[in-house]
């Protein structure tokens, strides 16, 4: 014969009774996505895709411009700007500082937009891959 410890009763023994309160929860973590299915990559994928056409935009825009001008405007672009250098010319050699102009926007949106969203979302994951090696 074996002894079972005495069990509290299911029911109310007397009507004006108050029920027996609940055992405590463990507090626990709430349960978190994984980050293939967390809203944080549709944000990144907006800012690195803003980034993207903004540098892209600058450079091409600038260089759309300049092949406009010479298709349909030649006489601005063979008008002395200074000291018998063409408008053409300059506006031509301005490419390169606009290019240089594009790259140093897309490092900036970078570093201000893109890359804290891509570290707080590397640290998560890692975070997250701990918590599943631990369990």
């Amino acid at each position: 014969m074996s002894y079972d410890p005495p069990r509290p009763p299911t029911h109310l023994t007397y009507p004006w009774q108050p029920p027996p309160p609940e055992p405590p929860r463990p507090c626990r973590a709430p349960v978190r996505e994984p980050v293939g299915h967390h809203s944080d990559l549709r944000v990144l994928r907006g800012a690195y895709r803003w980034q993207r056409r903004t540098a892209t935009l600058t450079a091409l825009g600038y260089f759309t411009l300049f092949l406009v001008l010479s298709a349909f405007a030649p006489s601005v672009m063979t008008r002395t700007v200074a000291d018998g250098v063409p408008a053409g010319l300059l506006l031509a050699l301005l490419q390169l500082p606009v290019t240089w102009l594009a790259i140093a926007l897309y490092e900036h949106t970078a570093r201000r937009h893109v890359d804290p969203l891509a570290d707080r979302i590397r640290k998560e994951t890692e975070l997250n891959a701990r918590r599943g090696a631990t369990r």
